[in-house]
Order: C-alpha cells, then sequence, then structure tokens
C-alpha cells in the first residue's frame, strides 16, 4: 500500500484517494512508457481507466497471475499473455462508510491454496464487509472472517501445513491469525515494531522458515516473528532497516534473501540477510509505483499500482541473477 507523500499526510489522506480515482476514471497520461531491460519483460499493461491498479499479486500453477485491483473492488486473473479476466468485484460499502488511513473501499493481500482457493482482504470501514474473504473456483465471495472496521487489513499470508491465515493490519498494528475455515480472528502480535508512524505501519507479510515477517511501511523495516512451538508469536527481530515507503516482498529462496518493493520510489531492493540492500530494478525498467512481487523459480512477477505516476499500472516479470 502506498505512502502519500505529504508534510501532513494524515489530513489529506480523503484527498489524495479522491485525487488518484479522479485520474483513474480520466484515463493515462501521455506520458511514454518506460523501456524495460533485456532481462525485464512487460506481461500486462492494465487499464488505468478501469481502476485496475494491482495492490497484491499471487501465482497460479499454469502460469497465470491473480491479482487484487485496490480502490475498484476487483479480483482478476492475468493470463500468460496478458488478457486481463475479472474474478469477482465485491460489494460496495453502505452509504458513509470510510476506510481507515485510505478513505475509499480497499482490497488488499491475496493468496491462494493449492485447491485453487482465494483468499483476500477487504477494508471498508464498515462492520458488515470489512474482513478475510474467500473465493472458492467456480464460486462466489464471500466473508469468512470479520476483522475490526476501524483497522486496515492490509497484507496476507496462508500456512498451508497449519492451515492457518496471517494478516498484517497496517492501521491498528497487529498481526491476527485465523483458520482457513475462517472464524474468530486471534491478535497474534501487537509489539510496537509494528506500529504506524503517522500512516501505515505492518504492511508486506510472508510465512518463511518457521517465522512469520513483515514489512513496516512508515519505518522503512523488515521484521522476522519466530513461530514457537506452542504458535505463539516470539520476540520481533528487525532484519533491515533503511526502506522507507517499503510495501510487499517477496523471498527468493530457501534462504532469507528477499526482494522488496519500494513503493513511492519506484524500485525494488534485494535485501540480504545481513540486511543490507541494493536497487535492482527502478522505474526505467518499467516500475510504476511497485505494490506487491511474487517468484517463482528465477523470475520475480512485480505488480505496479501506478498510484502517484498515474500513467502505467503494469505487471513485469524479471530474471532474478542474485544468488539464492
Amino acid at each position: 500500500m502506498p505512502r502519500f507523500l505529504t508534510g501532513t499526510r494524515a489530513g489529506l489522506l480523503a484527498s489524495a484517494v479522491a485525487t488518484a480515482l479522479a485520474v483513474t476514471a480520466a484515463g493515462p497520461t501521455t506520458a511514454a512508457t518506460a523501456a524495460p531491460k533485456p532481462d525485464v519483460r512487460f506481461v500486462a499493461h492494465l487499464d488505468i481507466a478501469d481502476g485496475q491498479r494491482p495492490e497484491n499479486i499471487t501465482l497460479e500453477p499454469g502460469g497465470s497471475a491473480v491479482v487484487t485491483f485496490a480502490y475498484c473492488r476487483q479480483v482478476a486473473r492475468i493470463d500468460r499473455d496478458g488478457r486481463v479476466h475479472v474474478l469477482a468485484t465485491l460489494p460496495k460499502p453502505p452509504a458513509g462508510a470510510e476506510t481507515p488511513a485510505l478513505s475509499s473501499p480497499f482490497l488488499g493481500g491475496i493468496v491462494r491454496a493449492h485447491d485453487g482457493t482465494l483468499y483476500f482482504l477487504y477494508a471498508t470501514g464498515s462492520g458488515d464487509l470489512t474482513g478475510l474473504w474467500r473465493l472458492r473456483p467456480g464460486g462466489a465471495p464471500h466473508r469468512i472472517a470479520a476483522l475490526p472496521a476501524d483497522g486496515l487489513p492490509n497484507g496476507l499470508a496462508l500456512d498451508r501445513h497449519e492451515r492457518r491465515l496471517y494478516v498484517a493490519d497496517s492501521v491498528l498494528g497487529t498481526i491476527w491469525r485465523v483458520p482457513v475455515t475462517g472464524g474468530t480472528p486471534t491478535r497474534w502480535a501487537t509489539d510496537p515494531e509494528l506500529a504506524a508512524e503517522g500512516f501505515l505501519g505492518a504492511n508486506g507479510i510472508k510465512i518463511h522458515n518457521g517465522a512469520v515477517w513483515a514489512s513496516n511501511l512508515d519505518k522503512g523495516t523488515v521484521l522476522r516473528v519466530p513461530v514457537t512451538r506452542y504458535g505463539a508469536a516470539g520476540r520481533v527481530e528487525t532484519r533491515a532497516t533503511g526502506l522507507t515507503d517499503i510495501d510487499d516482498f517477496a523471498f527468493t529462496g530457501r534462504g532469507d534473501t528477499l526482494l522488496a518493493a519500494i513503493n513511492a520510489d519506484n524500485k525494488v531492493a534485494l535485501v540480504r540477510p545481513s540486511g543490507s540492500h541494493t536497487v535492482m530494478l527502478t522505474g526505467a525498467d518499467g516500475l510504476e509505483n511497485p505494490t506487491s512481487l511474487a517468484v517463482r523459480g528465477n523470475t520475480a512477477y512485480i505488480a505496479s499500482g501506478a498510484y502517484f505516476t498515474n500513467n502505467d499500472p503494469n505487471l513485469l516479470a524479471a530474471r532474478i541473477h542474485s544468488a539464492r
């Protein structure tokens, strides 16, 4: 989720989102699309006029990607040839509802189970819609767990072994845990490292090597929270700093090296286990405010929401050359 670059951003969030939506309705600017490097290719150029700003991504076995479109309330599949197929449109919130921090209804994290079931997060500021939703193949979306209407459920991770989902709430600075069957969420972690500092705190989230990892957008950190033998949250470890405006991230392999989407700065950074990081891709490669990443083999798929560039929301595929 993007950070709005203003000196008093807390008071200007509603107008910032309204401006973004107005640009969406008006269509793209006339700026030229960046030419990618030979090892980076466009999978899809998305339709900004239809609100196709991808916020989060999960991959399918056949090579397609499924994304959430943040502000048009849609879940969509992007085929390998770049065609977009809308799988579901979420209901509008009731009149007067305002999503915390963003004002407009927001579709966030998405994950896919082995059987093709999709789980995703919807935030509206209303108690009847905010929470964890499920979409089975050929079915209709429905909410399986309510989350606080005064929060912003953003990042989502699936622990396939334990059959649990972890939710990063960017406003409440909380990691929630929910069974894949749904039900009442558990407040799993609420450490100060997860809290916001003016806008959004805990953002991206992944399950990796016996721990829950999360990014904090405001603090520019990558955090590791061990899962104890009894399933509780261990002590939070700060594994990387200096990544201000970090949105989502993805591990490049079995080790702890990861790729981080630096939203407002149009960058993807390689973050090593030591915490050091190097910029790997920029706007010159086609990035337009990258929001999320997914890795398969030696290819990283990067979704760009174009929240600030307002030009070309897209999906890129890039070869990973770094050691794992």
